[in-house]
């Protein structure tokens, strides 16, 4: 980053944002357009405005600086908490955090990313996702009511058979939002959809899953960074001289992936040779197969990551490269 950048920490919720300047100073604007009007004011063409990922909260604002040729960076949050408790602040307000994320902008300047907002694809595949995932809860909501239903003495056929004409045309609509969710990753990640859906565990579903939420693999640099972002990566809390709590993943990171690796992860640690592996000698020391498992996601998603930065195609006895990018 430019020597004179003027950094602003951008901490946003669903009606306001508040924000922490290069003077120091906070300022707090209403999350719409008259916020965004005022926010931009206080830029100029050496501004670099920081904030979390929030969801959907914090979208508008970012394309609303991006397109007016503002730098945006949008972090991860666990990488925001980590620095906040490396920090030992245990102070929780909104005005807080807008200078804790300044102070991060201003330390991590060097590691920044500039966010270039989604493509037209992106988004429109990011909604088929978030509509396919909703229709998911809502057939297994269905399936548990039929099977209550069925299970009485005298079920109602009125209820039975709505019942399975609900689960019918859910189905049916969850088969079309796959097929143009195919049509949409092939537009841009043709090649990168036969690679990912190389690695033994990982099918068609689940690496279009992928490729989605994590931007194509664009978002980062690491496979560490990747990790951190399915809220995969370990934590380990001790204090002064107490006995070290058992560590345990974050879980702070993208819920939906992390789900998706782990349904992965039950096929991998059968037919990914790396996979099999990993599985077996953590199982084999008496650690128990909830932790295997996610040795097996955090492999899965290197393997991924790997493949996605090389170019190549899994092969499981070439193991050079995926070790380099790991």
């Amino acid at each position: 980053m430019i020597k004179n950048t003027n950094y602003f920490g951008i901490d946003i919720s669903k009606d306001v944002f508040d924000v922490t300047g290069s003077d120091g100073k906070h300022y707090q604007f209403k999350n719409d357009i008259s916020g965004f009007k005022k926010m931009l004011s206080l830029t100029n063409e050496f501004s670099h405005c920081v904030m979390e990922s929030t969801g959907v909260y914090h979208l508008r604002l970012a394309y609303y600086l991006y397109e007016k040729a503002i730098a945006v960076s949008v972090e991860n949050p666990l990488s925001i908490k980590r620095f906040i408790q490396m920090r030992l602040t245990k102070i929780k307000t909104d005005k807080r955090d807008s200078q804790m994320i300044y102070e991060y902008a201003v330390n991590s300047s060097n590691e920044l990313r500039l966010w270039k907002g989604q493509s037209t694809t992106q988004i429109a595949c990011s909604q088929i996702i978030s509509l396919t995932n909703l229709y998911t809860k809502q057939t297994t909501a269905l399936k548990n009511k039929l099977q209550t239903e069925e299970s009485m003495g005298s079920p109602c056929p009125q209820v039975i058979r709505s019942l399975k004409r609900s689960l019918k045309h859910l189905k049916k609509e969850m088969d079309k939002l796959e097929d143009s969710l195919l049509k949409l990753v092939k537009q841009d990640n043709q090649d990168l959809l036969t690679r990912v859906e190389s690695i033994p565990g990982i099918g068609r579903r689940s690496s279009m899953l992928l490729i989605v939420l994590t931007g194509g693999f664009e978002r980062f640099n690491k496979a560490s960074e990747l990790c951190s972002f399915a809220g995969l990566t370990p934590i380990i809390r001790q204090s002064g001289s107490s006995i070290r709590s058992r560590s345990r993943i974050s879980k702070m990171g993208n819920r939906r992936l992390r789900k998706t690796l782990f349904m992965c992860s039950l096929s991998a640690k059968k037919y990914n040779k790396a996979c099999k592996e990993i599985f077996d000698r953590i199982v084999a020391k008496g650690k128990s197969k909830k932790v295997a498992l996610i040795a097996v996601c955090n492999k899965l998603l290197k393997q991924a990551f790997a493949l996605a930065k090389s170019g190549l195609k899994y092969d499981r006895n070439y193991r050079s490269v995926l070790h380099n990018l790991n």
